[in-house]
């Protein structure tokens, strides 16, 4: 199970401008089987302890911030998007390049967050429950970020760990894909329910 960070499993800003290569290094190797791709326009970014690290590392360092509360305020903010064990968590990434098209397919795609989902093998789809921080859409259109968990239940957890076929999807009426993990993404997505 992915544990929550604390104020100790963080470097100092010093010691983290040392190693900051090597964070980088590796946060490239951790994102590369955690982006997935459903259908030509959604990237799903699961998340990830070490993301995590990563991200608030990030953030003290640009902000300069070395005071307990401040660190303990990121620590809260990122905290929420670690996997616990019985949940994926993902940042869905809607990607239209074009600003005009982007506008006109935010137009459509209303509800989105709420049609992507999750299944283990043959038991029911798990769809998102998403952006509990704050809500990200409005009468006229989404947005393009989506803070996403789909919770799981136990035997889904157990045959997940035991190499079922994990799928990931979207059944929005203007966008409806779907996708298998290949075997790196299933190898690294699996080890967020420890």
């Amino acid at each position: 199970m992915s544990a929550q960070l604390k104020r100790n499993d963080l470097l100092s800003l010093e010691d983290y401008d040392q190693q900051r290569e090597v964070f980088k290094k590796r946060i490239a190797a951790e994102k590369l089987h955690r982006r997935i791709k459903v259908g030509p326009a959604v990237m799903m970014h699961f998340e990830s302890q070490f993301i995590m690290q990563y991200q608030v590392q990030e953030m003290l360092r640009a902000e300069k911030i070395f005071d307990n509360a401040g660190i303990q305020d990121e620590l809260d903010v990122y905290n929420d998007l670690i996997p616990d064990g019985s949940n994926f968590k993902a940042t869905m990434m809607i990607e239209y390049s074009d600003p005009e098209e982007r506008a006109r397919q935010l137009a459509k795609l209303i509800g989105i967050e709420r049609k992507t989902w999750v299944r283990i093998s043959d038991h029911a789809k798990v769809y998102a429950i998403a952006n509990e921080d704050l809500e990200r859409e409005t009468e006229t259109k989404t947005s393009s970020v989506h803070f996403m968990r789909f919770e799981l239940t136990p035997k889904m957890v157990k045959d997940a760990k035991n190499g079922a076929v994990v799928s990931i999807g979207i059944d929005h009426p203007e966008y409806t894909y779907a996708t298998k993990l290949n075997a790196e993404q299933y190898s690294s997505l699996i080890i967020d329910l420890d």
